[in-house]
């Protein structure tokens, strides 16, 4: 953690004066007006900061990075900070009580201000899952919030146009994780590429693009999604089955929690379903099962692998697991938690 000092200036930091130029561009510090700034953690893709401005209430100030902070050598366009704002001014607009409120832009530095939220009242949903903290409501709200979205952006072109951002979603998804995984695995390619290709063309509803735990906090009135840089007009089950994905790697991380966590993938599932109106169950279903496959597989041989499972026999058993629903075409969730239940038990045992 850092943070400024009493006068509001870092020594040898370049962050302290782009944070400051941003500020100012953003109408929310007058150039001879202080502020201290804390550095939080900004994952792979971003610099995240607390600022406080004199008595006010605390932002949070991010900039979009060029380059990720992987081992792989992994490039995204910085200006998808401007998607991201616009996701989240829009879905603020349907579900108001699950996202922060924007209170500054400064698209020319990729950079915008929002609200902070306290931590100790908005525990991130993924440190409660790894403390065994499961919710199983908490699942379905996140599911039924989720569709909600899909489904107030659903066939409408002008959305569809807005967020015409499918370099950056390529760059940021299909490649670094559909088609690197398919690189590494040349027995399923084929099944990945259709797959992905199918992505890249849909144009059903507005894709958030990265629905993880780790981009949820636990509010007092419910989940507040974040992280929104991947937004893209597209298909919608790419949201669900990326957050259904998490909820299975969290069964092989923590598996004294497995039942808590198939019981939230199941409720997560149910809760979305009864809000997605915008076409037959059976297809959305059938897509996010297929897709669901290739994304186990993504987060250990994609170019951002999950960081929690580091024994090669997790991973293998991943890997081997994703590969028969791959290969089988599974086009059911249910099969699919009760196929990796059922595995679990041998790896627990092993």
């Amino acid at each position: 953690m850092k943070i400024t000092n009493a006068t509001g200036v870092m020594d040898g930091s370049g962050d302290y004066e782009d944070i400051r130029s941003s500020l100012v561009q953003m109408g929310l510090l007058a150039p001879a007006e202080r502020f201290t700034y804390t550095n939080l953690t900004g994952g792979v893709s971003c610099d995240v900061w607390k600022v406080e401005i004199g008595g006010r209430d605390p932002i949070v100030v991010k900039r979009a990075l060029p380059k990720l902070r992987v081992a792989a050598d992994w490039h995204a366009p910085p200006e998808r900070s401007v998607a991201e704002v616009a996701w989240l001014k829009l879905a603020r607009t349907m579900i108001p009580d699950n996202v922060p409120a924007i209170v500054g832009e400064d698209p020319a530095n990729n950079i915008f201000a929002m609200a902070y939220l306290e931590p100790l009242h908005h525990p991130l949903w993924k440190t409660e899952l790894a403390a065994g903290r499961v919710e199983v409501d908490f699942a379905r709200a996140v599911g039924e919030k989720l569709a909600l979205v899909h489904a107030g952006t659903a066939w409408q072109e002008d959305i569809a146009k807005a967020f015409d951002n499918g370099m950056q979603f390529h760059a940021l998804r299909l490649d670094a994780y559909l088609y690197h995984a398919a690189a590494r695995n040349l027995d399923v390619a084929p099944k990945i590429s259709t797959v992905a290709r199918g992505i890249a063309k849909a144009r059903i509803a507005l894709m958030h693009g990265d629905i993880s735990p780790k981009n949820i906090l636990r509010g007092p009135g419910g989940p507040i999604f974040l992280d929104a840089e991947t937004a893209c007009y597209g298909d919608p089950v790419f949201d669900l089955a990326f957050c259904l994905n998490h909820l299975l790697l969290k069964c092989v991380w923590h598996p004294e929690y497995r039942d808590a966590y198939l019981q939230s993938f199941r409720a997560l599932r149910d809760g979305y379903m009864a809000f997605a109106t915008w076409e037959r169950k059976d297809g959305i279903q059938a897509r996010t099962a297929r897709l669901l496959a290739i994304l186990l597989l993504a987060r250990v041989d994609g170019k951002s692998p999950v960081e929690y499972l580091t024994d090669p026999r997790d991973t293998d058993f991943v890997r081997q697991a994703a590969k028969n629903f791959i290969k089988s075409g599974t086009e059911d969730l249910e099969l699919i938690a009760s196929a990796w239940e059922a595995g679990l038990g041998s790896l627990v045992t092993r």
